[in-house]
This record gives structure tokens, C-alpha cells and sequence, in this order.
């Protein structure tokens, strides 16, 4: 077998899945009223079957629970889109999910300054 891909066949769906569903986004699925929407990970389990999509809003108006409600009732509008465009057998449910590295690596970040500033 030829091992030289730069990665497995996971990562090369997760990928496409990821530039699909943001093309998706901008062409036919307004999000718009939840804020600026982007997605910003992929997990497709390993038989394809199924996505855990990760997003993250900015100008959010909702909060995080609302925006997860809201965002999952669009679903199947993805899913529609999403079919035609991936070439595998199966085009995977999604669910999606709240992505908060952002908010994490803020909170990280402001823990470093606070011990930077309570040394001098």
C-alpha cells in the first residue's frame, strides 16, 4: 500500500465537508439573524454516517443554548445541500455544536496577564 497521502481519508472528508457547508452558508442558507455564523471544525465518525459540526458566532444575539437550538433546526436544509455535492454513498446526519476555543483561549489568556501583572 501506498502510505503517502498527506493525511487519511477522515481528514480529506472532513475537509470537504468543511468547504461545502460554507459554501452552503453564503449561497443558500441565511443565518444571518443569529449573527455572523462560520464553521469552524468537522468530526465525521469513521463510518461516515454521521458529523459533528463545529461553529462559532460573532455578534451573537442569542445565547449559547438558543443558538444550538436554532442552528439544529436547520438540519436537514443542510443535509439537502450537502448530498448532492459530497461523493460518498451515505451523506452524514449533522449535528452541531458550539465551538468555544475562542472564549477558552481569551479566558487563558487574561490568566496569563493576571499572573504577569500580580509579579510586578
Amino acid at each position: 500500500m501506498n502510505y503517502n497521502k498527506p493525511y487519511d481519508r477522515i481528514d480529506r472528508v472532513n475537509n470537504q465537508i468543511l468547504d461545502i457547508l460554507g459554501d452552503i452558508l453564503v449561497k443558500h442558507i441565511d443565518l444571518s439573524h443569529l449573527g455572523f455564523v462560520t464553521f469552524t471544525k468537522i468530526d465525521v465518525s469513521r463510518d461516515l454516517r454521521s458529523a459533528k459540526v463545529y461553529y462559532s458566532v460573532l455578534n451573537q444575539r442569542f445565547s449559547k443554548d438558543i443558538l444550538n437550538v436554532k442552528i439544529n433546526k436547520f438540519r436537514k436544509p443542510f443535509k439537502k445541500y450537502l448530498g448532492p455535492q459530497l461523493k460518498l454513498k451515505n451523506t452524514p446526519d449533522l449535528r452541531f455544536y458550539f465551538d468555544d476555543t475562542y472564549e477558552y483561549s481569551e479566558y487563558v489568556a487574561s490568566l496569563i496577564n493576571n499572573l504577569h501583572n500580580s509579579d510586578n
